[in-house]
This record gives C-alpha cells, sequence and structure tokens, in this order.
C-alpha cells in the first residue's frame, strides 16, 4: 500500500510565516525605490523648469515675474496676476494651452474656467498625494494644482511679495545681472507638497487666500499659490505650519532648482544661515555645495 507524503500542519505554518517575514523585509526596500525613482522624476521635472526660464530669459532678456497684477491705491491687488509657471507654457510643449489662456483677463474669469484647471504632469511631484483641482479659499475658482513654487526671499510672501530679496517677485521681471549672488548661489524654485498648503501653476489669484493646512484659522494671502519663503526656518521642520513654507513628500529633505538650471537636494538639516543665504538674490553672503 503506498502512502502520500505531504506537510504536516506545523510545517505549512512554519512556511507560511517565513514567507511572511521575507515579504516584511522585502516591502521597505521596494518602497524606498519607488520613492528613490520618484525624487530623480520630481529633479528631471525641475530641470525642465530651469530650462524653460533659462529660454525665456533669452527671449524677453529678463526671468518672469512672479506674478503680474494692477494695484489700487491702497495697495491691493487688482489682477490678472496669472504666476510665472503660466507664462512657460510655450518653453515647456504647452502652446496650444497657452494659446488658450486670456492673460488679460483674470485667472477667476469664466473665460479661463477651462484652461486654468488643466492638470499638467511638469508641475506635480510624483511624491504627492494630492492631485486633484481645488477651489482657491475666499472665491469661486476652481485651479489646477501643482507643487512647485517660486522663491520670494526670506521674509513672509504675504507681506513682501513685490519687495522680497529673492529672485521672483511681483511686477519685476529680474534680469541674470541683478542676481549678483550668483546663479548658482541662488533658489529660484522649490517644493510644496499639500501637506503644508495648496499651490497652482497658474498664479495668485486675485481675492484669495493660502489656508495653512497644519494651523487652522491661519493663513497666506494670495501671492502663497506660487511663492514661498525660506527662513527663519529649515525645509520639511515639523515644527512648521506656514502655508508658505518649503516641503515634500521626500523624506530627507526638498529638491530645488537654482538659478543655473541645476537641481539639488536641500537637506532637513541645513543650517538656517545657509538655507537663508540661497534664498537671496543679492546678499552677498558667501555659499558653497558642501554647506547643503
Amino acid at each position: 500500500m503506498k502512502t502520500r507524503t505531504a506537510f504536516t500542519l506545523i510545517e505549512l505554518l512554519v512556511v507560511i510565516a517565513i514567507i511572511g517575514i521575507l515579504i516584511a523585509l522585502l516591502l521597505p526596500a521596494v518602497q524606498a525605490a519607488r520613492e528613490s525613482a520618484r525624487r530623480t522624476q520630481c529633479k528631471n521635472q525641475l530641470k525642465q523648469i530651469g530650462l524653460a526660464l533659462q529660454n525665456y530669459h533669452d527671449r524677453t532678456r529678463a526671468f518672469p515675474a512672479a506674478y503680474r497684477s494692477q494695484l489700487d491705491g491702497n495697495g491691493d491687488e487688482l489682477g490678472p496676476s496669472w504666476g510665472w509657471a503660466a507664462t512657460l507654457l510655450a518653453d515647456l510643449e504647452q502652446t496650444n494651452l497657452q494659446a488658450r489662456i486670456n492673460y488679460n483677463l483674470g485667472i477667476a474669469d469664466p473665460k479661463n474656467a477651462a484652461t486654468r484647471t488643466m492638470s499638467l504632469p511638469t508641475f506635480v511631484c510624483p511624491s504627492e498625494t494630492h492631485r486633484q483641482e481645488f477651489t482657491v479659499s475666499g472665491t469661486q475658482a476652481a485651479v489646477a494644482y501643482g507643487n512647485y513654487v517660486a522663491i520670494n526671499g526670506n521674509g513672509g510672501v504675504s507681506d513682501f511679495a513685490g519687495t522680497n530679496d529673492g529672485a521672483f517677485l511681483r511686477n519685476r521681471w529680474l534680469k541674470m545681472a541683478e542676481i549678483s549672488d550668483g546663479l548658482s548661489n541662488t533658489l529660484f524654485v522649490g517644493e510644496r507638497c499639500s501637506r503644508m498648503s495648496f499651490t497652482t501653476w497658474t498664479g495668485a489669484v486675485t481675492g484669495g487666500t493660502v489656508p495653512a493646512q497644519l494651523d487652522p484659522g491661519a493663513s497666506e494671502e494670495a501671492a502663497a499659490l506660487v511663492l514661498s519663503h525660506a527662513g527663519p526656518h529649515v525645509p520639511n521642520n515639523p515644527e512648521v505650519t506656514d502655508a508658505d513654507a518649503t516641503a515634500s513628500y521626500h523624506p530627507m529633505g526638498v529638491n530645488f532648482l537654482f538659478g543655473d538650471g541645476s537641481v539639488h537636494v536641500i537637506n532637513n538639516t541645513i543650517a538656517i544661515a545657509v538655507y537663508d543665504a540661497l534664498a537671496t538674490r543679492q546678499g552677498g553672503e558667501a555659499t558653497s555645495g558642501g554647506d547643503y
């Protein structure tokens, strides 16, 4: 009589346990590999934006303004407020979309409804969890989401959008010569993830505000939709709740585009003095790649 061989229940349970342990050990490595790929793709997108900025400067002899807006007698913004990213569309192979935008009308104008909600992958970090359009607080305008914000300097963007010490200001088109700290020493564009606040490639929607996701009740003016500041705190600082700060879902730091078109990770542990120095366009501070 033949006997049938088979696993005992204990042996089967041991095998299942071993497989479970192997999967548990493998999963973090897989996740780390995926995040590394997403971080690399984010860098490549910033490099595309950097090339577009260089092309824009070659064509117009200046970098784009942070956004363009008329001001009333009290200094309040009247629009149209299209931002720096919206002026680069043709340089990012979005010529058809740019041709459909009426830049003389405000972003919230009904005639721009179809264009302002267009999601553009170039402006969304692959690690970002939020990708849907959102309605700008204080308005009825829905806009496309986008992670990348221009660096306005060290002061808060609500108070210093047009006068800050960074490379992107409201209603000012800066030339290379005005970035006297050197393009390789000046932050141009960085990341802000939805954990901090919602941002958009379209512009600083007139009349809008930007709520701080980590501090209910606090908010910044519409300039924070397209602009960010640096100090007095480092990127990804878990204690910072500012709606206009830089932050990402990358674990080690935030990707930044420098004025020369290079892209670097600014570590969460960077010295505040160095971070502040990189955010200025003509502060005269001495920095090097080893500082970050």
